[in-house]
């Protein structure tokens, strides 16, 4: 069988090289007024011969790989686990999401100030993955444009606030309604699209809007982006150590504290730790009711469920435009916590990163996708001296969970309806 393989292995090998060496050994250096074109240096050259290598090795024996691949899952001790009872399935859910949120409660006030920022963005980051979880795990839409959601919500505020001189507060559901605006008019293209067309089509979404934003100078900024984006505000108290708006006061001015920044870091927390509680309640909600049911009737098997009389319009619509709300609902948060935001803030990666959350954690269970993206936006963080090679242990680390788990960590379970047998 290896002799079989020669040729494609050698052909695969050779292929390596070409596409390695010009990206990885030649670079353009700024000389002058002039570039020039570097060669590579030898260790490089000996990287593109190991890469070269193992790929010949590995097509050559791909078929005893693969079969030893294949044994993995077997080793899984959840593989063959079979599904527990819908009441003990809840009380699970409910026990995990109160111990979470009570965790989430007092994490602000025994870590530092790091760390509540960083737990921010993965606050952000639930809410982002729980809305595309809408899209992608229930309704079984492929959307890579989903980040272009996040982006319009983002820019919502920023600009209000910037024109308009508009608060936080009022610009959050100006952000999420007009995120979902754009979603309900993205629905209405790709209602007779699926699968790959589907996914081409929301992907250049997501690039209409990133070059939108990077070319519309006069609004947006271009490349420069926005700056000084304001905080949210308590009841007309700002966080600051100075008050910026007349008629507003300062927080620790008006509890008669000692000023600390740390103030805001934990304002803002709690902010997102709200809306993200708020985005799991809704989206939970709204998979008891009958939409949820349409959502998924329509990613298990489209021509059945239209039989059944359901609107494709309709639900399509439906599961776009509420993952797009609350996609501007993280985006107005991300805005203030950046307090700067650029195009480049926005690009594909995310969306891929986000799409990456929901597989992970199983499409279509919350508690799945809330510990993907804790450990998606954690781990890279843990690890900053392998910074460098962040995409490529992520992407290993995805080859190995759909190998080992395919149907992500905790899966979706469908509630069971058991017959008793007749005597």
């Amino acid at each position: 069988m290896a002799a079989h393989n020669l040729k494609h292995a050698l052909f695969c090998a050779i292929i390596t090289i070409i596409i390695a060496y010009p990206i990885l050994g030649l670079n353009l250096v700024a000389q002058g007024t002039s570039v020039a074109l570097e060669g590579a240096t030898t260790a490089t050259v000996i990287n593109v011969f190991l890469a070269a290598v193992a790929v010949f090795l590995f097509q050559l024996f791909r078929d005893s790989i693969m079969g030893v691949f294949g044994k993995v899952p077997n080793l899984n001790p959840m593989a063959k686990r079979g599904p527990i009872s819908q009441e003990r399935r809840l009380l699970m859910e409910r026990v995990f999401f109160v111990a979470i949120i009570l965790l989430a409660l007092v994490w602000p006030f025994i870590v530092s100030r790091g760390a509540v920022d960083l737990a921010t963005l993965v606050l952000i980051y639930i809410m982002l993955a729980l809305g595309l979880n809408v899209v992608v795990g229930l309704a079984g839409l492929l959307d890579l444009g989903y980040v272009a959601f996040y982006a319009v919500g983002a820019y919502t505020f920023a600009l209000l606030s910037q024109y308009f001189g508009i608060s936080f507060w009022l610009a959050l559901p100006i952000g999420a309604l007009l995120a979902a605006l754009f979603g309900f008019v993205l629905g209405f293209p790709v209602l007779r699209l699926r699968g790959d067309y589907l996914a081409i089509v929301t992907l250049g979404f997501g690039e209409i809007i990133r070059i939108l934003l990077n070319n519309w100078t006069t609004l947006t900024g271009g490349p420069n982006g926005i700056g000084g984006i304001p905080d949210p505000t308590l009841f007309g108290m700002e966080f600051g150590r100075r008050v910026k708006e007349e008629g507003n006061v300062s927080f620790h001015e008006t509890f008669g504290i000692a000023y600390s920044g740390e103030h805001k870091v934990i304002f803002l927390y709690l902010i997102a730790l709200v809306l993200a509680v708020f985005t799991l309640l809704v989206i939970r909600r709204f998979m008891r009711m009958p939409v949820g049911r349409a959502w998924e009737a329509l990613r298990e098997d489209e021509i059945a469920a239209r039989s059944l009389g359901m609107s494709r319009t309709a639900v399509k619509l439906s599961a776009f435009t509420i993952g797009a709300f609350f996609a501007g609902f993280a985006g107005t948060v991300f805005a203030s916590k950046q307090g700067f935001i650029s195009p480049e803030s926005f690009v594909f990666l995310e969306s891929a990163i986000i799409l990456a959350i929901v597989v992970l954690g199983g499409m279509g269970s919350q508690v799945g996708v809330i510990l993907a993206a804790i450990a998606v936006t954690i781990l890279p963080e843990l690890a900053r001296e392998f910074s460098e090679y962040r995409m490529l242990i992520f992407g290993a680390a995805m080859v190995l969970m759909m190998v080992w788990r395919p149907q992500g960590l905790l899966p979706m379970r469908r509630i069971q309806i058991e017959l008793k047998e007749q005597g």
